[in-house]
């Protein structure tokens, strides 16, 4: 198996070095311990160790194959024969996907089962449980991750908005039967070679996690292991994921590098340890069944440099350790006082004896697998409750405003199985502000059963005990649990509530900021910007309908000058017929928008029908003054800029929006309390989503906008803007290949995203020709003297009609085989004949019978088909909601109970969803009112949830004035 793919590997070394990120409760020691003096380990402990290199340079080497041969074979092999099918199908099918082929000997062999964990070596040979070099490059060649298809076993395709833009998808449920006929056994078995072995299955453990079928994590772990892109895998793979959508792609790859990040530490520890000596065969036991860092923390920080040592540590020191065993198997031959030595410390009486045994046995309870086992499954059977209170301290010293945020939480208590995550965040930040103090309670009942069984059962001694060595035991158990484990399990609960709520928290942001960059563009309208202001003035910018800057101005309207300023106002929208304003709504956002309607409502712009809307500027002024801003508007003044910027939100939102780095746009939640590196992961990975499934007309785009395209980064963006600068408009998707740095994996994951206008091609191929036809000789002579670097085929300079379309390079034999089989013809791609010729054929054979009759899978047929008849210049975003224009206002005073009023939807929450209703401040929906029966039926929904842009009929429930809170009820959504 190779390494982590380059984009994971940065990424998870950024989450292993953030420690500083940690919530408070995660960096205290295993064991509190302040009470204890200093004491000195004998043997000098060495410095942290690195990993060796060898190993190194190893995986680098199975991770990036990518030599001058390998790239040559490519280039004549891989490219020329395009890869039709994203599914291998019966025998008959030639142009397989090397990555989907099942290897001969696979084929007909049992499948591990999950169950079968890597046997830990009896000699401790550490070197066995490093990441080792794959003995062979055959599985990187031919990784086998897919099905035969049989018979009529495809799985029914759901009606195909196969975007995941709406709201979280519901998680693929582990069934026992699998919706693909049989993957499992196909797979080459669900063993997955990692780089680091541990004692439990990654592929096992991640399906756990995430609640998705092993044979899909498997996949998976395969597909990210070859550097597929999610917008990639989520379109393009869908046969082989059990058709999970984006969101659900995204957790499972978050899992799999925590799982990684996991192992990679633990084995780093175990080198560590062994160079120091310290390695035992029970501790390498218990640091291979480490599953999260909490656990690997636990087993590992008696051990860790640096550390004063453990009571249990020091007692062994001591030459206590053979008493403490003796105690559980031969106590009728202990005898403590032989251990007495009246000058040393720690044995000089019998009760200090008896304290070092004490210390031994509690550790080795506290780091017994079976043990944490019982007490966590106690746990999960009890009520285990989180409390918070008013911290002492803050009572009497804190700011009072800080303090009445967190009113709520000033004694709070809730079970940790209901508590609510934007309540952790919310906890959490009040204890990292010192307003409040945070516990875990666990019921007495638990620890009386606990040390009950451990007496009784577990820790049972093989012979009669003593009374006073039965009193030790007992109180090593007790010890245990209130100086280990209680503090364990506190933290680990702690640790996964916070984990969890953080992830709601990133994955809530994902969600809002997708739906905003869907936001359908307003086309066709010139729009006047305006960055409202009050000292400085209001910036103002007219822009055309291709987003050209036609006008910029200052106009004063809150300084006293508002009349004479109407009069510009009107002249430039009369000049430039301009009917549509769009209002930032920053400082001084209501004063303007006040100006703006009493203006309309006075009919001042006739004959113009003048309407407005508000529009977030949140990052317009950081965009204003970066570089980027700086290219593509030299001339302007950064407080122009950001008007500009403003009216062009609204006229294509993912256009301007890319442009601004996502967590500015402002619409999550604790968005500054979670882990920065997986909130920028995910952000930037939505972006790259929504950018990739509307598609970009490379021969227009911007350079910022290719940027984000599933395979292409900052480098390859500029290359492809040198190369169309240098030669021209692209004609096909072919000459991508020709662009410096874009090899076939890129192209292979950018190419179904990149679209082509055909009527500006058949425009500029025509004037070329008669070019070309009258230099036809003089290029001829000039040839023969001249040596060509890299001759260009002819073929490449034809425009396909298919590149237009959403269709995959790969698919294109199969299109042109689906064409033929209608009698369609590739020129008539998104008319209605096209589509009424589709349904004659699908209602007649059936999408499976037609995808057999074409030797592929029904995923890829409805993906041609959605392809051929999409109307030329199809845009998802048109099902989405279109920005409120209105013409009037309405004040925060005029509200009152029972009014009802349309709005916007800003932002969503756990808790509630917020509506802009015109009235400078959100309303707040509760999560409560926002029930099924109000949801639009029209819209295709995966959860009862609403999201940024979309529009809504509410009603108001209350208006409390002084705290300038707004609770509104979800009357339907328009």
């Amino acid at each position: 198996m190779s390494s982590l793919p380059r984009r994971v590997k940065s990424e998870a070394k950024a989450l292993t070095s953030e420690d500083d990120e940690l919530p408070s409760f995660l960096n205290s020691s295993s064991e509190s311990e302040e009470e204890e003096e200093e004491w000195e380990p004998k043997s000098k402990i060495a410095k942290r160790p690195r990993l060796p290199k060898k190993n190194e340079a190893k995986t680098k080497k199975v991770a990036a194959p990518r030599s001058a041969v390998a790239r040559k074979k490519v280039k004549k092999a891989a490219i020329k024969e395009e890869m039709d099918v994203s599914l291998p199908i019966p025998p008959a099918e030639v142009n397989r996907m090397q990555l989907l082929e099942p290897k001969e000997e696979d084929v007909g062999t049992k499948p591990k089962t999950l169950n079968q964990k890597p046997e830990v070596p009896k000699k401790m040979e550490i070197n066995s449980f490093q990441g080792k070099k794959v003995k062979s490059l055959e599985n990187d060649e031919e990784p086998s991750t897919s099905v035969p298809v049989v018979g009529n076993q495809v799985k029914h395709e759901k009606s195909e908005e196969d975007f995941a833009f709406d709201e979280p998808p519901f998680k693929k449920i582990k069934s026992t039967t699998c919706p693909e006929g049989k993957p499992v056994k196909n797979l080459g078995g669900n063993k997955v070679k990692e780089e680091f072995e541990m004692n439990w299955d990654i592929v096992q453990a991640l399906s756990e996690i995430t609640n998705v079928e092993s044979w899909v994590c498997a996949n998976l772990i395969r597909l990210f292991q070859e550097e597929n892109t999610i917008p990639f895998i989520a379109r393009y793979r869908k046969e082989l994921i059990n058709n999970l959508e984006a969101d659900a792609l995204r957790e499972v790859q978050q899992t799999l590098e925590e799982l990684r990040t996991v192992a990679k530490k633990t084995h780093t520890m175990i080198q560590k340890l062994k160079k120091e000596g310290k390695l035992s065969g029970c501790l390498l036991t218990a640091l291979l069944n480490c599953r999260t860092l909490e656990e690997l923390d636990h087993v590992s920080a008696p051990y860790k440099t640096g550390s004063k040592g453990t009571k249990a540590q020091r007692a062994k020191q001591l030459g206590l350790e053979p008493a403490a065993l003796c105690l559980l198997q031969n106590p009728m031959e202990l005898n403590l006082f032989s251990y007495i030595r009246p000058h040393t410390k720690g044995l000089s009486t019998i009760q200090e004896v008896e304290a070092g045994v004490q210390h031994i046995l509690a550790d080795i309870f506290a780091k017994d697998k079976d043990t944490l086992d019982f007490i966590r499954k106690l746990c999960q059977q009890r009520y285990i409750c989180i409390q918070s209170a008013l911290a002492k301290v803050s009572s009497k010293s804190g700011n009072e405003k800080d303090i009445d945020k967190f009113q709520l939480y000033h004694e709070f208590s809730c079970n940790i199985k209901n508590i609510q995550h934007h309540q952790i965040l919310a906890i959490n930040r009040g204890e990292n502000l010192k307003i409040l103090t945070v516990k875990v309670n666990i019921p007495d009942g638990v620890k009386n059963e606990f040390c009950w069984w451990c007496v009784n059962e577990r820790w049972r001694p093989k012979q009669f005990l003593k009374p006073e060595l039965m009193r030790i035991l007992r109180n090593s158990v007790e010890d245990a649990y209130k100086r280990l484990i209680y503090p364990l399990l506190c933290r680990e609960f702690r640790s996964k509530l916070t984990s969890d709520a953080e992830k709601e928290s990133v994955m809530m942001f994902g969600r809002n900021l997708r739906q905003l960059l869907l936001t359908s563009p307003v086309r066709g309208r010139t729009l006047m910007g305006v960055d409202p202001g009050y000292k400085h003035g209001c910036k103002l910018a007219i822009i055309s309908p291709t987003s050209q800057i036609l006008h910029t101005d200052v106009i004063y309207l809150h300084s006293g000058q508002g009349f004479r300023e109407a009069e510009k106002i009107k002249r430039l929208l009369l000049q430039y017929n301009c009917s549509t304003v769009v209002i930032g709504n920053g400082t001084a956002c209501r004063e303007t928008e006040a100006y703006f309607a009493d203006l309309i409502m006075k009919k001042y712009f006739a004959p113009l029908d003048v309407v407005y809307c508000i529009v977030s500027e949140a990052g317009a002024s950081i965009y204003s003054v970066s570089p980027e801003a700086s290219k593509e508007m030299p001339d302007l003044d950064p407080n122009l800029r950001s008007a500009v910027s403003i009216a062009r939100r609204v006229q294509d939102p993912l256009a301007e929006l890319v442009k601004i780095e996502p967590k500015h746009i402002g619409v999550g939640m604790y968005q500054h309390d979670v882990s920065q590196t997986l909130l920028k992961a995910t952000l930037d990975s939505v972006v790259e989503e929504c950018v990739s499934f509307v598609g970009v007309d490379i021969n227009i785009c911007s350079e910022i906008l290719l940027r984000h395209i599933a395979g292409l980064n900052a480098n390859r963006a500029k290359n492809i803007i040198e190369w169309r600068e240098k030669n021209g408009p692209f004609i096909n998707r072919e000459q991508l290949k020709e662009v410096k740095g874009l090899g076939p994996k890129s192209f292979q994951q950018c190419a179904g995203f990149i679209r082509f206008n055909q009527e500006y091609i058949k425009t500029f191929c025509s004037s070329k020709k008669a070019e070309l036809g009258s230099h036809a000789l003089l290029t001829k002579a000039g040839a023969q003297g001249k040596k060509k670097s890299k001759p260009t085929p002819c073929a490449s300079r034809q425009p396909n009609p298919l590149d237009q379309t959403c269709i995959h390079p790969e698919s294109y034999s199969i299109a042109m085989r689906f064409l033929s089989f209608i009698g369609g013809n590739a020129n008539d791609i998104g008319k209605s004949d096209m589509q009424q010729k589709v349904n004659a054929v699908i209602q007649k054979e059936g999408l499976e019978g037609t995808a057999k009759k074409l030797n592929t899978t029904v995923h890829t047929l409805q993906l041609i088909i959605d392809g051929l008849t999409q109307p030329e210049g199809f845009d998802i975003r048109t099902d989405f909601d279109k920005p409120d224009f209105k013409r009037s206002i309405v004040c925060f005073e005029d509200l009152s109970v029972g009014t009802v009023l349309t709005g916007k939807v800003e932002n969503a929450t756990p808790f509630g969803v917020f509506v802009d209703i015109g009235v400078g401040k959100a309303g707040l929906i509760p999560v409560r009112n926002i029930t099924e029966a109000k949801l639009s039926k029209v819209k295709k929904r995966r959860s009862l949830g609403l999201g940024p842009g979309e529009r809504v009929e509410v009603k108001v429930l209350n208006v409390d004035i002084p705290r300038l809170r707004i609770t509104l009820d979800l009357i339907r959504v328009l």
